[in-house]
């Protein structure tokens, strides 16, 4: 049986069984079947730093051309931005017509919640530099290290000749023996998916997320109207994939981000997909994905929009175009902004609420289900990396055909 079949079985056999043990089996799941889960994720983490560290060099190196490598940098920042910006637009389309939050009040609980400040942008910036690149491994720090990996590719190519040859097939082999590892801990993803999504069924039943359904509904929606209307063009008129291919190819990666709602997580997995089913070169997933993992937001774009409506329909707020504008430039470059930062996307909406006046203590209506929409924004994140490594990745064929 195909693994993608395997772990939506398992998925849905977490639905099933979450529910009918309902909310008095939490604590027996979280304290018997909740830490395979986290076993299976400690396990994909394991491989993040390596497979980002090695693959990336072996891709740079592949390059072999410092100019390429800025023209793809260039080309896929622009896009992830620009897909952002859709995202948000999407976001607002379908609240505006479903209207969630309308007839619904503010819960008594709600200045409890608290969210991080977001550092501003020189603040990332600085951070991206590691002072002790091996400290920033040790963390899973992925915009570090993708960072100090740039600065190895680029020595080594500078170098040059024999010397940097026996480096770059260091790298190579390393990388190969990081995919086999890969592969073996995916064996064993339907028990992981379904011991992660078992626990969320459970704890958040029926009866908790009614109220917030709506929400719910818009925020699944608006996810396969962006992967479907954006991403799966993309990939067609780009990587010449139709669409029930490229999300055959991604099937894999997009269940186990829905389970872990982990880009970074799900990047090995990402990393295999693109580059076995999609046939995506590894010099451009080398570098596409792990930017994407840390900087590609859409789904969390799609998130802001629908939950800007939504806080503005409960407090009885109307938004005006000029708002609407300033939400879909706030969020665009608070993508960038909060790379990396635990909890961004409660992050970038607080920000967003704050640049056009609505109550930060809305977050509270959207606090209690964020892990369920995490799951969807997640999924859709790396959907969206993979589709634009099919992009850069033809492009980059045309561009060297033309030459």
């Amino acid at each position: 049986m195909n693994l993608s079949i395997k772990i939506f079985i398992s998925l849905i056999l977490a639905v099933i069984v979450g529910v009918i043990a309902g909310p008095d089996s939490v604590p027996f799941i979280k304290w018997w079947i909740a830490p395979i889960g986290t076993m299976f994720i400690n396990l994909i983490k394991m491989m993040i730093v390596p497979v980002v560290f090695t693959s990336l060099i072996v891709g740079m190196t592949s390059i072999g051309d410092t100019k390429k490598l800025g023209r793809i940098g260039v080309k896929t920042v622009a896009i992830y931005l620009v897909t952002t910006a859709i995202a948000i637009l999407i976001g607002f389309a379908v609240a505006g017509f479903i209207h969630p939050g309308l007839g619904m009040s503010l819960p008594t609980d709600a200045a409890e919640v608290k969210v991080k400040e977001a550092p501003s942008i020189m603040q990332v910036l600085v951070a991206m530099i590691p002072a002790n690149p091996i400290a920033s491994m040790a963390k899973a720090d992925i915009l570090p290290t993708i960072v100090f990996s740039l600065f190895i590719g680029v020595g080594i190519i500078q170098v040059g000749g024999q010397r940097a040859q026996t480096i770059i097939n260091f790298f190579d082999a390393c990388a190969e023996v990081c995919y086999k590892v890969i592969a073996m801990i995916m064996a064993f993803s339907p028990i992981g998916v379904f011991c992660l999504l078992l626990p969320v069924v459970a704890a958040n039943g029926p009866s908790v997320l009614l109220p917030l359904l709506a929400v719910i509904a818009c925020m699944a929606i608006g996810c396969v109207i962006h992967a479907v209307g954006v991403y799966s063009m993309l990939a067609r008129v780009w990587g010449g994939h139709t669409p029930l291919a490229f999300f055959k190819g991604m099937s894999e990666a997009m269940l186990i981000a829905f389970s872990t709602c982990s880009s970074a997580g799900t990047l090995p997995v990402n990393m295999k997909n693109t580059q076995e089913k999609l046939g995506v070169s590894r010099e451009v997933t080398s570098f596409v994905l792990p930017l994407g993992a840390t900087i590609n937001m859409d789904g969390t774009a799609v998130y802001m929009g629908i939950c800007s409506l939504f806080i503005a329909n409960v407090f009885g707020i109307n938004l005006d175009f000029g708002q609407m504008a300033m939400i879909v430039l706030t969020g665009t470059l608070a993508s960038i902004g909060t790379a990396g930062v635990p909890g961004a996307g409660l992050i970038m909406l607080a920000m967003v609420l704050q640049s056009v006046g609505l109550p930060l203590e809305g977050l509270a209506l959207v606090a209690g289900i964020d892990r369920i929409l995490d799951m969807f924004r997640t999924c859709l994140n790396i959907t969206g990396d993979a589709a634009v490594a099919c992009v850069i990745n033809d492009t980059e064929k045309k561009y060297q055909q033309a030459a």
